[in-house]
């Protein structure tokens, strides 16, 4: 996916952070070490052979220069954060970092290393596998999530703070900042935007069911998941980590809006019951901040075609109607 946050960077400098991360001795010479990793959204992600044949993935933050929106600015920092603490308190899969640099001397931005995982991406795959096989990956999927979602924190919102003691107070800032951007750079989401902050406010009260703070992965698609003989071994991209409620994450999304596809093996590897109708409004307030999103971002990225908007608008109405407005 092309993007104007994708901070590329030349071979030289490509090296240079090779000799800083693992030493002089195993910075790659020749030709053909080095290629993209072209199906991320957000960061460049390349794929390196080092000199000594071991292969590696160096993933690097969006330009200074780019403005970003609100949520994702330091998402590096939130990404390896997110990483420890992963693997400090679940048995989740996830990548190792080789090493981390973030004193922007080699290149405009933060960066970090890791190795590169040799395994099928479930999101390509998926609709190449028999529906029995792609159902027991999504079942996976929501046990590891699960699992995730088992992660404690101290306050609704980023990792680091600032944070808010109600998840109402949380989500409610996060959906206004996402509106906020949209505001400052004109972007058309079909509604007015004090209707749309009117429609979350109407339903704001639902979100107090929510009183325990837990980390949430909000970006766990089937694309961050790799796969191998039949089994998930690393889950991958951790740059949208927030303390919250879980039923945000990505994979209950298609309980209320089907675009998304069927949420049941999910479900069931995750073992949820059935929503509940509270549950089925914050759901709802959850499609409708993240189709927001989907929609603004496409402006903030320099998007050169139109697929993304012209998917998310429609499911954009579709969860305002969900929430009981309708276009004139």
């Amino acid at each position: 996916m092309e993007s104007i946050t994708k901070n590329r960077q030349s071979p030289e400098v490509l090296r240079a952070m090779v000799e800083r991360a693992y030493g002089a001795e195993r910075v790659p010479v020749g030709e053909d070490w080095c290629s993209e990793l072209g199906h991320g959204w957000f960061n460049v992600a390349y794929r390196i052979r080092l000199r000594d044949g071991a292969e590696v993935v160096l993933k690097i933050a969006p330009p200074p220069a780019v403005e970003v929106m609100t949520y994702e600015h330091g998402a590096m920092s939130i990404e390896l954060n997110t990483l420890e603490l992963l693997r400090a308190q679940t048995t989740v899969p996830v990548p190792a970092v080789d090493f981390a640099d973030r004193s922007r001397e080699l290149c405009d931005a933060d960066y970090f290393f890791m190795p590169y995982i040799d395994a099928d991406n479930l999101g390509i795959i998926a609709e190449s596998l028999p529906e029995a096989e792609h159902d027991a990956l999504m079942e996976q999927l929501g046990s590891l999530n699960r699992e995730i979602n088992s992660v404690r924190g101290g306050h609704f919102g980023p990792l680091a703070g600032p944070g808010h003691t109600s998840w109402r107070q949380a989500f409610t800032t996060m959906t206004e900042d996402v509106l906020a951007d949209g505001e400052r750079r004109g972007v058309e989401i079909g509604w007015d935007y004090d209707t749309v902050r009117a429609t979350v406010a109407e339903h704001a009260d639902s979100l107090d069911e929510v009183t325990e703070p837990r980390l949430v992965e909000w970006d766990l698609w089937s694309g961050n998941a790799m796969v191998r003989d039949g089994r998930i071994v690393c889950i991958i991209d951790h740059e949208r980590a927030f303390y919250g409620d879980p039923l945000i994450e990505a994979g209950f999304t298609g309980t209320q809006l089907s675009a998304f596809g069927d949420p049941a093996p999910f479900m069931r590897g995750y073992g949820h019951p059935d929503l509940t109708e509270t549950q089925r409004i914050r759901r709802r307030l959850y499609c409708l901040h993240l189709m927001l999103i989907m929609v603004i971002e496409t402006v903030y990225r320099g998007h050169t075609d139109t697929h993304q908007y012209d998917f998310a608008l429609p499911r954009l109405h579709e969860a305002m109607a969900l929430l009981g407005r309708t276009r004139r």
